[in-house]
């Protein structure tokens, strides 16, 4: 039998160079494009909530087996994958890698009633795979494919984490407490994103996704007939006005530089409607960006809370504030190296630019223990009507997009492996200093890039001072030159 394209790379035996490299990641994600979308189509129609992917899981499962990529379930949803790279570098002498990087693709549903025609639309219903993360298992999957046909090309391994519950905000904590980030020296994320253009994906540095706190407060009236309202104090007009009040910390507490948002997305109260309501409660969330803006929030909240019901007769108390997840952050290196990598395998047309959103994403959590990037791909079509927002019942994917993001997570990943690792770049004698103290050792790679630097700067004064002298040099020969031509004509 013939083999495919993606089998002929892995057979290959010669060491393949950058390029060849991103030519084989393209060609296998061609190859595998039909197997890409058939996943998402699959796990589009069976949308599971958080907590509760055991089909999902299982299901994600299977086809690791299928590849011989072997798998571990530290919960009971949810599974941490292992890629090991067969470049003869991969491992130290100790069976250590070199360098492990860490892939994540949440797995989770809304609980949305889906409200397309697609002909894979959700059968569970009342739940649905409106944010993409059928996507994710997808482009991973599919990242899967294209890495485990190029081992060779993999200096390190790869870790991969199926997780669920992002959408709660658990997951990820859940993840890293069973220990999913120890050994890792970086981390790698994708998103499908319904504002950035189809076929590019953005990946730009510093905040990309919000800090999401949820709060609850609860309201104290004094109850009494409908038709007498004079005799109590209406606890749902108060939380009416604390709903209003609220925005007044955005539009001015807040300066108008500093992006923050406030939503009370629930209120309830009452028991019937000829009663005026003894008490009443609202629930809502906060996104910010800034850390001071983040820390000031439950104090500014409490202070409209408190007084706008004291002024209107009645309590109110802010009874919950929880930080769900910080803010997604990427490294400037990291998000560089993702930047190079959609350049390698869509062309310059393909980098996509994004101002990034109040939205949040628990992969916040792994940016805490090690450097790394979320990169958004585009899914944005109007053509083929994929323009509804992130959680609406109508969501809608352009599915050509997911063989490319598959193919940028595998060149992110074998770019990162085949970087220098700090024990390379340090050499033997700041690594020596390094086991020992470590405080030490960033004193000696701060000098030595410091001195570095110092050379740097000497090469440079010392080329300007050439062309300095040569541009003299040369305009005293002009000079001469011109001086001898002005004598000659003298002379005629």
């Amino acid at each position: 039998m013939a083999k495919t394209r993606a089998q002929q790379i892995m057979a290959a035996a010669e060491t393949r160079s950058a390029d060849e490299v991103t030519a084989a990641i393209q060609e296998i994600a061609t190859e595998f494009e039909p197997y890409i979308i058939k996943q998402r189509r699959h796990f589009h129609k069976h949308p599971e909530p958080s907590l509760h992917e055991e089909r999902t899981t299982s299901d994600i499962a299977n086809q690791l087996d299928a590849m011989n990529i072997p798998y571990e379930r530290p919960l009971e949803t949810g599974l941490v994958a292992t890629l090991r790279g067969t470049a003869p570098d991969a491992y130290r002498e100790d069976g250590t890698p070199r360098r492990r990087i860490l892939l994540r693709a949440d797995i989770d549903a809304l609980p949305v009633t889906e409200q397309t025609d697609e002909p894979f639309k959700s059968v569970n219903e009342g739940y649905m795979h409106a944010c993409g993360h059928d996507c994710h298992i997808a482009m991973m999957l599919g990242t899967l494919q294209i890495l485990r046909h190029m081992t060779d090309d993999i200096h390190g391994e790869v870790r991969i984490v199926f997780q669920p519950s992002e959408e709660n905000g658990k997951g990820a904590k859940m993840m890293i407490a069973q220990g999913v980030t120890e050994g890792v020296d970086g981390a790698y994320a994708a998103h499908i994103w319904s504002e950035v253009d189809a076929g590019t994906v953005s990946c730009e540095p510093g905040p990309r996704m919000a800090n999401t706190d949820w709060f609850r407060v609860d309201v104290r009236g004094t109850s009494c007939h409908g038709a007498m309202p004079q005799r109590g104090h209406d606890a749902i007009m108060v939380a009416a006005e604390i709903v209003n009040a609220l925005q007044t910390i955005v539009s001015r507490e807040i300066s108008p530089y500093e992006p923050a948002v406030i939503t009370v997305g629930e209120l309830h109260g009452g028991t019937a409607r000829n009663v005026i309501a003894g008490t009443a409660y609202l629930t809502g969330t906060v996104r910010t960006y800034g850390d001071t803006t983040h820390d000031q929030m439950p104090e500014l909240i409490r202070r409209i809370v408190e007084h706008t019901a004291a002024a209107l007769g009645a309590e109110a108390q802010l009874t919950d504030y929880t930080i769900a997840n910080y803010k997604v952050e990427n490294d400037a290196a990291s998000s560089e190296r993702c930047r190079q990598a959609v350049i390698k395998c869509l062309g310059a047309e393909g980098e996509g630019h994004y101002r990034g959103t109040l939205s949040g994403e628990d992969f916040s959590e792994y940016l805490h223990e090690v450097p790394g990037v979320l990169a958004f791909v585009g899914t944005r079509n109007p053509a083929i009507g994929a323009t509804f927002a992130q959680h609406s019942c109508f969501y809608k994917i352009d599915e050509s997009v997911l063989a490319k993001g598959a193919m940028v997570a595998a060149q992110y990943a074998i770019d990162f492996l085949a970087e220098p690792t700090q024990e390379e770049l340090d050499g033997p004698a700041i690594a020596a200093v390094a086991e020992k103290n470590p405080a030490l050792a960033e004193k000696l790679r701060s000098a030595r890039q410091t001195a570095a630097g110092a050379r740097d700067a000497m090469h440079d004064a010392r080329t300007a001072r050439h062309a300095a002298i040569q541009g003299i040099h040369d305009a005293r020969a002009e000079a001469r030159r011109e001086e001898k031509a002005g004598k000659s004509d003298s002379e005629r």
